[in-house]
C-alpha cells in the first residue's frame, strides 16, 4: 500500500479515569495542552464516557463518531445526523468544548456536520479514515482479522482536503481541525488554505513519533519563506 496505512487495531484503552490518573497527569506535568477523545457503542456509552471527563484539565474534547472497525458499517454514528446529534447532545454532560470527529465515507458529510454543529459541537475533526480491504492471495481470505479496516497515511490528504473544503464553504465561521494523510509541512499549508483552523498529524507518527514537530517545522520555514506571518493569512484563501 506504499505509505499509506491499513488497520483495525480498534480503541484499546486503560479508560477514562486511568486515563485521567496517569496519561494526562504526566501531559499536563510536560506542559502539554491536551484534547481529550472519547468513543462509544452506543448514545448512553458516549454520555458516561463525557460525564467521566468532566472536570478533566483538558481544552477540548473529541467525540469520535467514526471508526469504522467496531461494528458494521451502517451502524456508524457518523454516517447518519441524527445519531450523530444525539451522541454530541449527549456528550455535553462533559461540559467541555466538543470537536466532533466525522467520517469520509458518506456522501451526506455536509448535512452531517451541520447536525453536529447544530447539536452544540464547538468544532469539526475532518476526517477519520477510508473504508478499505487487502486480501492475502495465498491464503485467499482478507489480511485483516475481522475483514477490513481503515486507510490511513497520504493517499487519503485529497480525501481530508475536499472534506474541509467543503465544510468551510458550507459553514465559514465554524471551527474546523484537518486531518487525514498530513505527513509535511506543506501538507499543512494547505490543510489551512482549504480553510482548515489547525491540523492534526496521526499515522506519520506511527513512522516517526517526531512527525508532528517535522510538520511545525517545516510549516514555519514555509511560512518564513512566504512571508506569512500568521495561519490566519493563509485560512481558506483556496476559496478566493
Amino acid at each position: 500500500m506504499g505509505d499509506e496505512m491499513l488497520n483495525a487495531v480498534g480503541l484499546a484503552g486503560p479508560g477514562v479515569a486511568a486515563w485521567r490518573a496517569h496519561d494526562l497527569s504526566l501531559l499536563r506535568g510536560r506542559g502539554a495542552r491536551v484534547v481529550g477523545s472519547i468513543w462509544g457503542r452506543s448514545v448512553q456509552e458516549f454520555g458516561s464516557a463525557a460525564l467521566a471527563m468532566r472536570g478533566a484539565d483538558v481544552v477540548a474534547l473529541e467525540i469520535n463518531a467514526s471508526c469504522p472497525n467496531l461494528e458494521g458499517r451502517s451502524k456508524i454514528f457518523a454516517h447518519s445526523a441524527s445519531m450523530t446529534a444525539d451522541i454530541v447532545a449527549a456528550s455535553q454532560a462533559a461540559e467541555l468544548p466538543l470537536w466532533v470527529k466525522l467520517s469520509p465515507n458518506t456522501p451526506d458529510l455536509v448535512e452531517i456536520a451541520a447536525a453536529a454543529l447544530d447539536a452544540g459541537a464547538s468544532a469539526l475533526v475532518l476526517v477519520n479514515t477510508l473504508l478499505g480491504l487487502a486480501v492475502d492471495v495465498e491464503s485467499r481470505r482478507p489480511t485483516l482479522g475481522n475483514g477490513g479496516g481503515g486507510v490511513s497515511g497520504p493517499g487519503l490528504l485529497p480525501v481530508s482536503l475536499r472534506a474541509v473544503y467543503e465544510c468551510r464553504d458550507a459553514f465559514p465561521d465554524a471551527a474546523i481541525v484537518g486531518v487525514g494523510g498530513i505527513s509535511s509541512g506543506e501538507d499543512a499549508v494547505a490543510m489551512a488554505m482549504a480553510g482548515a483552523d489547525a491540523v492534526q498529524v496521526g499515522s506519520a507518527s506511527f513512522a516517526n513519533p517526531r512527525a508532528p514537530w517535522l510538520v511545525q517545522r517545516e510549516l514555519a520555514r514555509w511560512m518564513r519563506r512566504h512571508g506569512v506571518a500568521t495561519w490566519r493569512e493563509l485560512r481558506g484563501v483556496a476559496h478566493a
